[in-house]
């Protein structure tokens, strides 16, 4: 399975410019969980010197204790309080940050060319959506929260040290020792999470591949052998979630002894202070409670590992948020042109290998033009580069003198309309999913679309007729495909392109598709990626590609002179020697 990604060197310039652009995108709710979380600290800090001041005063029994305890309080009240302040801002800020990325990330995917989504299987693809969306997503609050949990140790420090130096000083001479903890927990994480995050994804998506075959699976009986490699992934996922945690357990185990123990070296140098009359009572107890405020500085480990999680996880989502999108003019096609189709030089290359090369064609308007050949020829390339579902790597494609790079993104998906071999039908009810696209048809045009595919018969029949979800109708792979050369007529406008669409109707079906389609649907240049030898012999012209060129281009009955054209359409009877399929003006 090609691995979308590239090298942690180069994508992590792209992965920080996204996170500074989800924190500017949530930067008032950030604020909002600095400053609660600050204001807490403040208060935290405040609390054990204002608790020192009253445990003084209560021992010398001085009535303004009354005044202080009702402070303590306050603080407590507080501190409680913009604690909860701070929980709701990073909640909304992570909910807010999160659906920013997807709705940017399924933008990205549906605005690029099919062919550079498709780097992406759909597994790894809702892996990152959703949990690596919501892992990047939480990077604003935890950066804000991150620095503002710096506060209460720094300021507990600098209390100590007026409190009592000597107790600081004790405290401070144990922190290089922490800090060296918590870089190798933030080395260590990074390695492991972004393992861990792979593994997840390659899980996915062969769990995913698995559940879109699953009929197959069933059907070979290899049930027990997939399950086996849909699941071979865990092994390593559980070793890099172990590593994972025995990073984190690390971190808290080694921090977890030195800070107690900084903590009692501090009790014991003011214990010596109250001995020696250096530190009161009240002052040891707030120097005690600083202590434990400074030793907090560990509990930022908590926030670091989920800062290291979010740039990992912003890794993954940049692959999809750096595809190149496509870009569209502004230019309008001429009033009334007949649908001229010329490709110019056209190469297409995925991955290296040349899909097209050098193609120049021109399917005159109002004319049906068959592609064929051999499985891997560039048909579908063609389809694709022919309506712009992506654009060749050299070359240009021309609808009636204008390319269709320069063209408003709705006039051309008004005037350039599709149908596939396995056409995706959105929408709560059959009518709404055949009338949706660039323009929404009306219930007229549905029903006379649906008629011209021979799907008006098969959806009447069911309960709710066209008030059918899609998902309850009891479809067969040739009504289904009807149904999506239904949506293609009722939105077709001066090219329609066909790409394999009536590959599973029967011969008779097919035939009488194509006589609606000249007769019922609207003038218009036809391109059809054609397998049957049915449909290139009606065809007006047929383009022969052969590994990426044109081989030749001409009527049908021409070019089945040549034997290697017949063999285009050879079938395969099994033993014995191979015959070329049905000549000619033959019916079978």
């Amino acid at each position: 399975m090609r691995n979308p990604d590239r090298t942690r060197k180069h994508l992590s310039s792209p992965a920080d410019t996204l996170l500074l652009a989800v924190a500017r995108r949530n930067k008032g709710r950030a604020a909002g969980v600095f400053t609660a979380s600050a204001l807490s600290a403040c208060a935290a800090v405040a609390l054990p010197a204002v608790v020192g001041r009253t445990l003084d005063l209560l021992l010398a029994r001085d009535p303004a204790a009354r005044g202080w305890l009702v402070l303590c309080a306050a603080l407590v009240a507080a501190e409680m309080l913009l604690e909860a302040l701070e929980a709701l801002f990073t909640g909304t800020a992570q909910a807010r940050s999160t659906a920013w990325l997807r709705t940017r990330a399924v933008s990205r995917l549906l605005g690029c060319a099919p062919r550079d989504a498709a780097h992406f299987p759909p597994g790894d693809t809702a892996t990152r959506l959703s949990a690596n969306a919501t892992e990047a997503g939480a990077a604003p609050g935890a950066a804000a929260a991150l620095v503002a949990a710096l506060i209460a140790p720094v300021g507990a420090l600098v209390a100590l040290a007026l409190v009592d130096p000597w107790c600081a000083l004790a405290f401070a001479a144990g922190l290089p020792l922490l800090l060296l903890v918590l870089r190798a927990f933030a080395v260590g994480s990074s390695d492991s999470v972004a393992r861990y995050q792979q593994v997840q994804s390659t899980l996915a998506s062969l769990l995913t591949e698995a559940l879109a075959g699953a009929r197959s699976i069933a059907a070979a009986g290899t049930v027990e052998r997939d399950r086996a490699r849909i699941l071979a992934p865990l092994p390593e996922l559980g070793v890099q979630g172990r590593r994972m945690w025995s990073v984190h357990g690390r971190a808290v185990a080694r921090s977890g002894v030195l800070l107690p123990l900084l903590t009692t070296v501090v009790v014991l140098v003011g214990g010596l202070g109250v001995v020696s009359g250096r530190v009161s009572v009240g002052e040891l107890l707030a120097a005690s409670r600083y202590a434990a405020l400074a030793a907090g500085i560990g509990a930022v480990a908590g926030l670091l590992g989920t800062l290291v999680r979010s740039r990992t996880a912003a890794r993954r989502m940049s692959g999809i948020l750096t595809l190149p999108g496509l870009t569209h003019g502004e230019r309008v096609l001429p009033p009334d042109g007949p649908g001229t189709l010329q490709l110019r030089g056209v190469d297409v290359v995925q991955d290296g290998k040349p899909l097209l090369k050098d193609v120049s064609l021109t399917l005159p308007g109002g004319t049906t033009t068959a592609v064929v050949g051999r499985s891997g020829a560039g048909k579908s390339t063609l389809a694709a580069v022919a309506g712009r579902l992506c654009d060749p790597d050299a070359g240009s494609v021309l609808l009636d003198g204008v390319p269709l790079r320069e063209l408003g993104v709705r006039q051309l998906r008004d005037e350039v309309t599709y149908a596939f071999e396995r056409p995706a039908l959105f929408g709560d009810t059959l009518a709404e999913a055949l009338a949706s696209g660039a323009r929404t048809a009306s219930s007229d045009e549905v029903r006379a679309a649906a008629r011209a595919a021979g799907a008006d018969d098969f959806v009447r029949l069911l309960p709710l007729g066209y008030e059918t979800a899609p998902g309850d109708a009891p479809l067969s792979g040739g009504e289904f495909q009807r149904l999506g050369l239904a949506r293609a007529f009722a939105h077709a406008g001066r090219l329609l392109i066909l790409d394999d669409a009536t590959s599973s109707l029967d011969t008779a079906t097919e035939r009488r598709v194509e006589e609606a389609l000249a007769r019922d649907v609207g003038p218009g240049t036809r391109l059809c990626v054609a397998h049957r030898l049915s449909s290139a012999a009606r065809a007006d012209q047929v383009v022969w590609l052969d590994g990426g060129r044109v081989r030749a281009v001409g009527p049908h009955r021409e070019l089945w002179e040549q034997d290697a054209y017949r063999e285009v359409f050879a079938v395969d009877d099994g033993p014995g020697p191979r015959r070329s399929a049905t000549a000619p003006g033959e019916r079978r």
